[in-house]
């Protein structure tokens, strides 16, 4: 008897585990809006995320991006109006504040 209550509780706890991890992982949401942020500094708008990306435009400090999402660690995926056209590419995370 003993080892089936423990038996149930070490499942019953495994599942819990598991439905936690579940609900804390970055997962993307395609409902979600852009979110506006102001950049901090100069920072390049790229194409993709690789270094042989190509450079679409150059954004000033103090410039309006719409950040779509975060793609990894390192870029966000984000639309620009730059020079009267509309862009969407990707810039390094380090170009907003916290």
């Amino acid at each position: 008897m003993k080892k089936t209550v423990l038996y149930f509780g070490a499942l019953a706890l495994f599942t819990a585990s598991c439905s936690s991890a579940r609900d804390d992982s970055r997962s993307r949401h395609p409902d979600s809006k852009p979110v506006e942020h102001t950049s901090v500094v100069e920072c390049i708008l790229y194409d993709g995320m690789t270094k042989t990306s190509k450079q679409l435009t150059t954004l000033n400090a103090g410039s309006q991006v719409q950040v779509m999402d975060t793609v990894s660690a390192y870029f966000v995926k984000v639309r620009v109006t730059a020079d009267g056209k509309t862009e969407t590419g990707y810039m390094y995370r380090t170009c907003f504040g916290k």
